[in-house]
């Protein structure tokens, strides 16, 4: 990613929270938050898939834990627009970015998805990702709690 693209991320990413099918966030982010990314991307890897200039969705580690023994473990998160689904964006980003973190010296990520959003499970499982847990009413969701399905993939 390139901080040019933070205006087009940060919209792919609001799409995202406006369908509240994906994330427990509430608040619209801008182009500057998404921007700070860039300066972390040296340890926590961004990317962007990118087709005829435009960016059709983006993918990114976070830390999982800030204890130390967790240092090599990620969070993914991945976003693709809704125009771009099912054309195979999301999985590009999710091998790009698994490849960026074993290039940093992560040894696994982990994903944390709505146990609804069916599409994005069966990526991951499709890219290697395995169910290892489910947290119940682990967040407050505007229709009230929501399970999250834990998911992992060793690098």
């Amino acid at each position: 990613m390139k901080r040019d693209d933070a205006p087009a991320v940060a919209e792919i990413y609001n799409e995202g929270i406006r369908g509240r099918g994906a994330t427990f966030r509430r608040d619209e982010v801008d182009a500057s938050f998404v921007a700070s990314w860039v300066d972390q991307a040296d340890r926590y890897p961004v990317l962007v898939a990118l087709r005829t200039g435009r960016v059709l969705g983006w993918a990114r580690a976070s830390a999982y834990s800030d204890f130390d023994g967790y240092a090599g473990i990620g969070e993914l998160a991945i976003y693709v627009t809704a125009s771009a689904r099912r054309r195979g964006v999301a999985r590009e980003l999710v091998e790009g970015l698994a490849e960026a973190c074993r290039e940093r010296g992560y040894w696994k990520l982990i994903a944390k998805v709505f146990p609804s959003n069916e599409g994005s499970i069966e990526l991951l499982h499709r890219c290697g990702y395995r169910d290892v847990g489910l947290h119940l009413r682990h967040g407050r969701h505007e229709d009230g709690w929501r399970d999250v399905l834990l998911l992992e993939k060793s690098l």
